[in-house]
């Protein structure tokens, strides 16, 4: 069974044309306005324009729980960052920066020209360690609390990007824990991460074929689906637009969902188009949320949003 079955979270995502705005404070704002939506954790994913060669990385190596087992978790976490740590230098791989947003989730930006995946996967065979993206724009953030507090804890309120994808969860069946926070990365594809509001009914099918082509998944949640058949498609020169189109005839279910790479934000609704979504365009900034609260939260003036079609999909590029 598809964990999570029933859904009221609130997804949100914006995109600038051709310039970097406080993209972080934005999207908590949008956020933070569909708390009443999902309460239990809030994540993001944020894109700036990177530096050539280099990647930036978070790491989570424990739950937030974690932290009331008392004074021998911080022990267990220093081993797990100092196994991390060994894992890079015998990789070749060069850590320009290193930092902590808490005592549990790490960001390091790496220079490295090897196979990305056998990295990742070096790195998550430290038990309890879980790669939440890599990516030379992407950076994936997500922890419980509202956005306030997320955004408090990792410093995103300055955030300078392009453009970003937000979601806040309510959790249902599922455990209220960052695991099963969104976004979701596409392992190991750099730069790639989907929110989502609705159910995929033929979930495990479609997984079962993604697992075939030699994708992992992380959870049993379908949102992460989305990333990896992204991901599949752009692996295989398939554009988004069309990525977008194909998930449309191939995935069922109801969903809305938004999807970001390096340089692009993209939406798709299903034929029923049960799952909401408001969307605002201008010349230089295009918002899109569950609700029009949450684009009201950054833009209060006088504005005309729609709500897309059903089998809608547009793609927009930073």
């Amino acid at each position: 069974v598809v964990k999570e079955r029933i859904r009221m979270c609130g997804i949100a995502g914006l995109i600038y044309k051709g310039k970097e705005a406080n993209v972080g404070s934005q999207m908590t704002s949008m956020l933070q306005a569909l708390k009443h939506r999902g309460p239990d954790s809030t994540g993001y994913a944020v894109y700036s324009d990177g530096v050539a060669d280099e990647f930036v990385m978070r790491v989570k190596v424990a739950e937030a729980d974690d932290m009331a087992s008392g004074r021998g978790i911080y022990a267990e976490l220093e081993n797990r960052i100092s196994s991390i740590d060994a894992i890079l230098v015998e990789n070749g791989v060069t850590v320009k920066d290193k930092s902590k947003a808490t005592e549990y989730a790490l960001r390091y930006v790496i220079n490295y020209d090897g196979d990305m995946g056998r990295l990742a996967n070096h790195i998550e065979e430290v038990v309890g360690t879980e790669i939440l993206s890599i990516g030379n724009g992407l950076e994936l953030i997500k922890d419980l609390g509202d956005a306030s507090d997320v955004a408090g804890a990792y410093g995103l309120n300055s955030f300078q990007g392009t453009h970003g994808i937000g979601h806040t969860r309510m959790a249902t069946e599922s455990d209220v824990d960052i695991r099963s926070a969104h976004p979701y990365w596409a392992f190991p594809y750099n730069d790639v991460s989907v929110v989502h509001n609705g159910q995929i009914t033929n979930y495990w099918i479609m997984r079962r074929q993604m697992e075939n082509c030699g994708h992992r998944f992380t959870s049993n949640c379908d949102s992460e689906l989305l990333a990896v058949y992204t991901a599949h498609n752009l692996s295989k020169g398939i554009n988004l637009e069309d990525s977008l189109r194909q998930s449309i005839e191939e995935i069922d279910g109801v969903f809305t969902y938004l999807v970001a790479t390096k340089n692009q934000l993209g939406m798709a609704k299903d034929t029923m188009a049960a799952k909401p979504l408001v969307l605002y365009e201008s010349e230089g900034l295009i918002a899109m949320a569950s609700e029009e609260v949450a684009i009201r939260a950054i833009l209060p003036e006088e504005i005309d949003t729609y709500d897309p079609y059903d089998e809608e999909v547009r793609v927009w590029k930073a």
